[in-house]
């Protein structure tokens, strides 16, 4: 993938950039691997907003993306690369041997012809190839790490992302995530080899407002731009600061930044060796 850099011809288009989609081969998704993508706008099940600035944008399909890969043993070819609206990676349209078409996360530098292959043994760890953790090599680069086996990957599935294997303990794998964080996994977990391509995305530059409606993202508001009816940071004369208080708070009155949200008794708590938060000197 490349960035281009639009002329500001406008005030919308200085500093603004976008997707040049070089490395896409196939603009149209496969059609029995889609379904109809009804929109939320942030809301539950009892039409309450539980997600805030959600909304609109523009229609799209859902691509249906295999996380799991468990045709064991069957090998499939690389179709077509293809853009996903719903995601920040690209994803790869395999066919395997016997007919059967399927979208995976495309790893960085997979192209249109190559192999891939999953299975629950040991295996060439070579790119795009998926396989339970005991069975890949230590420092090796992974993505679409599953978390309980044979439910489909869970973590590490963004543009550009990718987690190390650094080491094996007992019965568990420890892996680098991308936050920096140790973690435990059960070496029966499955992930594929490779890190994620699209590395760029996080670089595009939107440049105005209009461009994040079609992608269904409202305007935020400032806090203490607003009433103090409607936001703890709110009132004041101006641009007022948020007042005496001990330090920023959501619109919910809770603490905000900074402030650690797991809760104290999760049961995943065992399974960090090292949290991606930085230690403090002296503390």
């Amino acid at each position: 993938m490349s960035i281009k850099v639009y002329k500001p011809t406008s005030a919308g288009r200085r500093k603004s950039s976008a997707d040049t989609f070089s490395d896409v081969t196939k603009f149209e998704p496969e059609k029995s691997l889609v379904k109809i993508l009804k929109k939320k706008s942030g809301r539950n099940n009892q039409g309450v907003i539980t997600v805030r600035h959600q909304g609109g944008g523009a229609k799209k399909y859902y691509r249906l993306v295999d996380f799991k890969q468990q045709k064991y043993g069957i090998e499939a070819v690389v179709k077509a690369v293809e853009y996903d609206p719903n995601r920040g990676p690209r994803i790869a349209l395999i066919e395997y041997t016997d007919g059967v078409k399927s979208y995976i996360l495309c790893p960085d530098n997979l192209k249109v012809g190559d192999k891939v292959m999953s299975d629950d043994k040991n295996m060439e760890a070579k790119m795009g190839n998926r396989m339970p953790l005991e069975y890949i090599p230590i420092g090796l680069f992974i993505h679409n790490i599953e978390l309980t086996p044979k439910k489909g990957g869970q973590m590490v599935r963004g543009a550009g992302m990718s987690a190390q294997l650094v080491g094996f303990e007992g019965k568990y794998a420890q892996i680098k995530l991308p936050s920096g964080e140790i973690r435990s996994i059960a070496k029966e977990c499955s992930a594929s080899v490779g890190i994620l391509g699209n590395s760029d995305f996080r670089l595009i530059r939107w440049g105005k407002a209009g461009r994040m409606r079609h992608r269904g993202i409202k305007p935020r508001v400032k806090g203490k731009n607003m009433n103090p009816v409607d936001h703890p940071h709110g009132g004041g004369e101006g641009h007022s600061p948020i007042g005496q208080k001990r330090g920023p708070q959501t619109v919910y009155g809770k603490p905000a930044r900074g402030v650690k949200t797991r809760k104290p008794g999760k049961w995943s708590n065992k399974f960090i060796i090292k949290s991606r938060r930085k230690s403090k000197k002296g503390k």
